[in-house]
């Protein structure tokens, strides 16, 4: 397995990662200045189409681009139903028409790619004033002691290991700043809402076992004794009460 490739992951992550808080649809709306019923849209990096399903669930007529095959083909196969197409592409080249759309995301996905020659492509791809936006859904795991517990776990057995969640990490510390002074968009804005996810043993290890970087850091062997604990120490849980943040960052085309 090497870092970024989710091939081999894309059952787990169809499975077990959770969406996005529904209590973005609002703002973003009231940022756009319209409904996003109707809207074209592409969800860009889209994996097995988890945000791009909530676009669509919204109104939205969705392009999802991915560019790895097992995520991309769980994704057609789970977004069957919906008002979304899926195409091979990548952030940098999407090979998505000029001004095509109106809004265009990178739902956990914009850490992958080169920060330059993406917002290129999309201010290329995205119609005068459209909107981008970047977000994430880090745990909140403060708000629960056992997971804080199993987060010490990780460290203990791969004490080198880097764990920051993407949307916890460098990159996301300093988007805010990126956006504003890369001279494409303007209006740039942050949100930020919370939702719980109640979620069962499976569940839970399973959005463990949908991880691509910890996974790697930490080798085959210690990744299979992380697990082992994993197990043992939720034994005793029903369900496991999971916060998370959706963090998403908004910048409009310049015009």
């Amino acid at each position: 397995m090497k870092f970024g490739d989710f091939s081999g992951l894309a059952q787990n992550y169809s499975l077990y990662r959770p969406g996005y808080s529904q209590n973005i649809k609002g703002p973003v709306e009231g940022y756009l200045g319209k409904s996003f019923s109707g809207l074209s849209v592409a969800d860009v990096g889209a994996g097995t189409g988890i945000f791009s399903r909530m676009l669509a669930s919204w109104g939205a007529s969705v392009t999802s681009v991915e560019p790895n095959h097992d995520m991309r083909n769980v994704g057609i196969e789970d977004c069957k139903g919906h008002r979304i197409t899926y195409k091979e592409g990548m952030a940098e080249h999407t090979g998505l028409d000029s001004n095509s759309v109106e809004f265009l995301s990178m739902a956990s996905s914009f850490h992958w790619a080169d920060f330059d020659k993406a917002t290129t492509e999309f201010v290329r791809v995205l119609k005068p004033g459209g909107v981008f936006s970047a977000l994430w859904n880090p745990r909140w795991i403060e708000r629960n002691p056992k997971l804080v517990e199993i987060e010490s776990k990780v460290h203990e057995l791969c004490p080198n290991l880097r764990r920051v969640s993407s949307g916890n990490s460098a990159f996301t510390s300093t988007l805010l700043e990126k956006l504003e002074d890369c001279g494409k968009f303007s209006d740039v804005m942050y949100l930020e809402a919370t939702h719980v996810v109640e979620q069962s043993k499976t569940h839970y290890i399973g959005v463990w076992e949908s991880v691509n970087d910890i996974r790697v850091q930490m080798g085959e062997k210690i990744w299979s004794e992380f697990v082992s604990y994993l197990k043992h120490r939720i034994s005793d849980s029903e369900v496991l009460l999971t916060t998370y943040k959706t963090r998403m960052w908004l910048g409009r085309v310049r015009t």
